[in-house]
């Protein structure tokens, strides 16, 4: 069993599929994939776009602890945000892919920490309604595999409301997920404002269609058109499950 165990904390070799990889949304930004988890960084929002991960069902999470260690992306061109433009800021370092789901494996633990995975979250939205709608997705991940696609919805930086740090890093108003379950062919969206939430998670559902319109990102663009087009229009709550 420890020996089991072991490897699935170290062994980095099942990784982001191939089947993952053809599900990639479109990019305005830098395309960059790590182990478990691709992204799209803008330079402009000094954040990800969008970040694309894996909730796969037979994974064992928990079996690693948070780490913390904070670092910029070398990977990401232009550098990425660093921590220095979070410090006083009032904003917290928010995961876009977050730690928890990546605690199957101290490698997908490590790289959850760039800073290329963070965006500025208001501390009422990130220790509270965001972090219950991730609680919530983890779940479902649990019962059926699912891909995720998270990131900010930010103007460009000439009428951004709020900018952080030497870097000039844009405070997202509002957040997504796009969530996709192939095995039963549904999908679903939220948009939340990034503030304290007050509503129910399933009053923050819209359409896919609808988060398109907002990020200009194609999601999902290599699905069958007739599957694409039925499910990025619906506002879909019934067929999914609404507790932890």
């Amino acid at each position: 069993m420890k020996k089991i165990i072991f490897f699935l904390i170290f062994c980095p070799l099942i990784a982001f599929s191939q089947s993952a990889s053809s599900l990639l949304p479109t990019n305005n930004g830098e395309l960059v994939h790590h182990t478990y988890y691709s992204l799209s960084y803008s330079d402009q929002d000094e954040q990800a776009e969008w970040v694309f991960y894996e909730i796969r069902e037979e994974r064992i999470l928990g079996l690693v602890s948070r780490s913390n260690n904070f670092r910029s992306d070398e990977k990401i061109s232009a550098n990425s945000a660093t921590l220095s433009d979070y410090k006083g800021a009032g904003y917290d370092r928010g995961h876009l892919a977050p730690a928890g789901d990546m605690s199957f494996s101290t490698t997908a633990m490590s790289e959850s920490f760039y800073m290329s995975n963070m965006s500025p979250q208001h501390p009422s939205f990130n220790r509270g309604i965001w972090r219950k709608l991730e609680s919530l997705v983890r779940s479902w991940g649990s019962l059926s595999s699912i891909y995720v696609v998270t990131g900010p919805i930010s103007a460009s930086k000439s009428v951004c409301k709020f900018l952080i740090g030497k870097n000039n890093v844009c405070v997202p108003t509002h957040y997504y997920k796009v969530i996709y379950d192939p095995s039963e062919e549904k999908m679903i969206a939220f948009v939340l404002p990034n503030e304290r939430g007050e509503k129910e998670l399933s009053d923050y559902v819209s359409s896919v269609d609808y988060v398109e319109t907002l990020t200009d990102i194609d999601f999902f663009p290599n699905l069958e058109d007739r599957l694409e087009k039925k499910l990025e229009s619906e506002e879909n709550t019934e067929n999914w499950i609404w507790h932890e």
